[in-house]
């Protein structure tokens, strides 16, 4: 599975960024996406992830009720939506995408997920 995320940029705190990752390769049926990311000096931290089956959504703590993940099915695409900004959301994002079956407790692990695209940047100012 290779995958392509797009979307990044330099936005001002408050603004909004879509963030797209296209997967090939294979058809998705029963993986969880999702995105984690990584500021400087700091560890990865999930983001948010999209169960491939059913649309079972999950979100970090510290951007639960700003962002939004959601899935195109039909295009193997997934898409965040992230609103209302903060500097603290500088970092670059990966899209993954884990094929096992994860449970809850699961989601949030980076360890679970096996592929990982490029990163994106995303820099926001104050």
């Amino acid at each position: 599975v290779q995958l392509q995320a797009f979307g990044g940029g330099l936005v001002q705190a408050g603004g909004s960024l879509r963030l797209s990752c296209a997967a090939s390769g294979r058809t998705l049926s029963r993986e969880t996406v999702g995105w984690f990311r990584q500021a400087p000096g700091k560890e990865r931290e999930f983001v948010a992830a999209i169960r491939w089956s059913g649309g079972g959504k999950y979100y970090g703590d510290a951007v639960r009720g700003r962002s939004a993940i959601s899935r195109n099915t039909a295009e193997s695409t997934v898409y965040l939506q992230m609103n209302s900004l903060k500097p603290e959301d500088t970092a670059v994002y990966y899209c993954v995408i884990s094929d096992l079956s994860l449970i809850a407790s699961e989601i949030g692990n980076p360890a679970r997920y096996g592929y990982w695209g490029q990163g994106t940047q995303v820099t926001v100012s104050s």
